[in-house]
């Protein structure tokens, strides 16, 4: 989540930010679900990012470290090999709850106009080809779930909600999160 916070502060594509770590986008868009980056990765990420190598770290290594290994990293810059080498403090990067939150909204509004593109889509070729009357039960189905996809975009209708998927988690755990 933190990768796609600063991806989007930036204003670069999965595609920019992978060329510019030297990542492919596969990579990114998999550290941008949430699965953990390898070493090589967060020190990439950071390079670019200019935080700390901290930050792309999972949550229970970040509290397992010294506080001052967690706030900085020292980092030489090479600009003039003549000059002292210069550290700088690089922040530790952090998504807030809220973050998540609006980042989750908006690739669910996201998802869905990729729906309805894929959906226009295929509707005109089903006029041109002379096939909608043939369709016509299918079309009506996947009209049907475009409706209900946006309902769920724009949660006008909230079925599986993170409360939801909370209150799940806990119930398989007969505790509490």
């Amino acid at each position: 989540m933190i990768v796609r916070k600063l991806r989007l502060r930036n204003g670069w594509s999965q595609e920019q930010l992978a060329e510019m770590t030297g990542l492919s986008v596969r990579t990114i868009q998999r550290i941008e679900r949430g699965q953990p980056a390898s070493l090589e990765s967060q020190k990439a990420l950071a390079a670019v990012f200019e935080v700390d190598i901290a930050t792309f770290q999972p949550p229970e290594l970040k509290h397992t470290q010294p506080q001052e290994q967690q706030t900085k990293e020292p980092v030489m810059n090479t600009t003039n090999t003549n000059e002292s080498t210069e550290l700088e403090k690089r922040p530790v990067e952090e998504v807030t709850d809220e973050e998540a939150d609006a980042m989750e909204y908006v690739k669910g509004i996201k998802d869905f106009y990729g729906h309805i593109v894929f959906y226009i889509i295929f509707t005109v070729i089903f006029i041109f080809t002379g096939k909608i009357s043939e369709m016509l039960i299918p079309w009506g189905a996947w009209t049907l779930g475009v409706i209900i996809h946006g309902l769920q975009a724009y949660e006008v209708i909230n079925i599986f909600n993170i409360n939801w998927e909370k209150k799940m988690v806990e119930k398989r755990l007969k505790k509490k999160l």
